[in-house]
């Protein structure tokens, strides 16, 4: 499974021209978004995602709780190039959503930073470049990661009509959530930290 994510190469995300992030006018950047009930499409059913992206333009979030599964981080690290035969931890690759499925990203602590990293919100980060990967290889990178395939993308307007419509409800993020191990109980922890009784 993780030689999936050997094909497709990391690239950046459309960020702002000077890296800025948005001002805090209801957007929803650095929040997650959780799936209600109401939401029959099973792509969709129970997620939990935080939010990257959120202006006028539109929304991109990464669904962080659903996991294709797990292998060797080395053989991973390895289908891009990198020397990685010393290591010896095993990755979780993600679901992060339906849109460009073979698109990587690696979410993570704010410890690491390199060309290809922006800061989302206080103490998260993603990178979307191969040094990432190459500080993984030599103990550098972050300590805490989600390796993800795929985002969830919303055109202008979209993700506030699916809102008034109740699809979704919002929480705060907090690393102990985007990073938990334990993703059978994640939408729970959210949805209860969202004040909603469902």
């Amino acid at each position: 499974m993780v030689a999936i994510v050997a094909i497709a190469l990391l690239a950046p995300l459309a960020d702002a021209e000077d890296g800025s992030l948005p001002a805090d006018d209801g957007f929803l950047q650095g929040k997650l978004l959780v799936a209600t009930a109401r939401i029959g499409d099973p792509r969709f059913s129970h997620t939990v995602i935080y939010m990257i992206d959120h202006d006028a333009d539109g929304a991109m979030g990464l669904v962080v709780n659903r996991a294709y599964g797990t292998g060797p981080l080395n053989e991973l690290l390895e289908g891009f190039g990198i020397d990685a035969v010393h290591v010896r931890e095993t990755v979780r690759l993600h679901y992060g959503g339906p849109v460009e499925p073979s698109r990587g990203f690696v979410l993570h602590s704010d410890d690491y930073s390199g060309p290809g990293t922006r800061e989302v919100a206080a103490g998260v980060a993603l990178s979307t470049g191969a040094d990432v990967l190459e500080a993984l290889a030599d103990g550098t990178g972050p300590e805490r990661r989600l390796f993800i395939l795929g985002y969830a993308g919303w055109g202008p307007g979209q993700l506030e009509g699916e809102l008034a419509r109740d699809d979704w409800v919002t929480a705060p993020a907090d690393a102990s959530l985007i990073f938990s191990d334990d993703l059978d109980s994640l939408w729970d922890e959210a949805i209860s930290r969202a004040g909603v009784a469902l």
